[in-house]
């Protein structure tokens, strides 16, 4: 069975996250979504509730399965016993950045594959830190995001008003 790892920080899981996913369902028998603790980063959404909008988002595709991780990839890889890692690419800027992570983790461990996949155009433009923008100012974010991620914004938005009153 040939399974492959699509890690990142999912904060929030986009429209064009679950676009590389399909690519990758196309190539893999199982693809794991595996969320990374980086305690580096201060999220939107906690690491729980990232799994949960993920496992709602994706629970109509066959082969999938969400989990999380902290560490190195590597180990996480080895691990679930996987045969390569997914990773999009929307510009250039993304290649540079991806190309050395891609060549560090071969030099961790000479089995791991790298596997970039491009979005459909439409998504090219579309970030995780640029949704977390717009709605943070209050922006709409429906066309970016499954409807599932859309609720809990209007969600935590909502908590965030009535606690600030």
């Amino acid at each position: 069975m040939k399974i492959a790892i699509y890690p990142g920080t999912f904060d929030p899981v986009t429209n064009g996250h679950l676009d590389i996913l399909e690519r990758a369902l196309k190539l893999f028998d199982k693809v794991i979504i595996a969320v990374a603790r980086n305690t580096s980063k201060n999220p939107f959404f906690t690491e729980d509730e990232r799994i949960v909008l993920l496992k709602q988002a994706t629970k109509h595709y066959k082969n999938v399965e969400v989990d999380s991780f902290e560490g190195l990839l590597v180990d996480y890889v080895k691990h679930t016993k996987a045969t390569a890692v997914v990773r999009g690419l929307r510009a250039m800027t993304d290649f540079e950045y991806e190309l050395q992570m891609a060549l560090m983790n071969r030099k961790l461990y000479e089995n791991m594959e790298t596997v970039f996949l491009m979005p459909n155009e439409k998504y090219t433009y579309l970030s995780s830190n640029i949704v977390r923008e717009i709605a943070r100012l209050g922006g709409n974010v429906t066309k970016l995001v499954p409807p599932v991620v859309n609720k809990a914004f209007k969600q935590k938005k909502a908590v965030r008003d009535n606690f600030i009153l």
